[in-house]
């Protein structure tokens, strides 16, 4: 059984940057992956970054290359997302998602957390 817990999300305007933090439970075990996903009202949960937690191996929706950035405190057990440059479409519940293996799709999440909303103001 897993445990993670989002923290970070808030009111911001176009082009201001947040950083999202994800405490968890799993430290660092064999092969294990911290995921973040997002869903706005009415649209399916998207994936939005994915970190493995030994080796640090990175993936990113395209919808946020550039733009945003995962990394990890192995330490602090907490996988951070840092956000930048943020629009209106980025307006969503964030997530964050724990799996054996780097995967893209939600279905492949076990646990996940309570999520953090962000909101992005024109």
């Amino acid at each position: 059984q897993a445990h993670l817990e989002e923290s970070g999300g808030g009111l911001v305007q176009v082009g201001d940057s947040l950083r999202l933090s994800c405490t968890h439970s799993i430290g660092v075990i064999s092969n294990w992956a911290v995921a973040w996903f997002r869903q706005a009202p009415g649209l399916d949960r998207e994936f939005v970054a994915v970190i493995n937690l030994r080796g640090g191996a990175t993936t990113y929706a395209d919808s946020v290359k550039g733009r945003f950035t995962i990394s990890r405190d192995n330490d602090r057990n907490t996988v951070y997302l840092q956000m930048n440059n943020l629009n209106p479409k980025d307006t969503a519940v964030y997530y964050c998602a724990t799996n054996l293996g780097i995967a893209t799709y939600a279905g492949a999440y076990r646990y996940w957390g309570q999520g953090t909303q962000v909101t992005v103001s024109s």
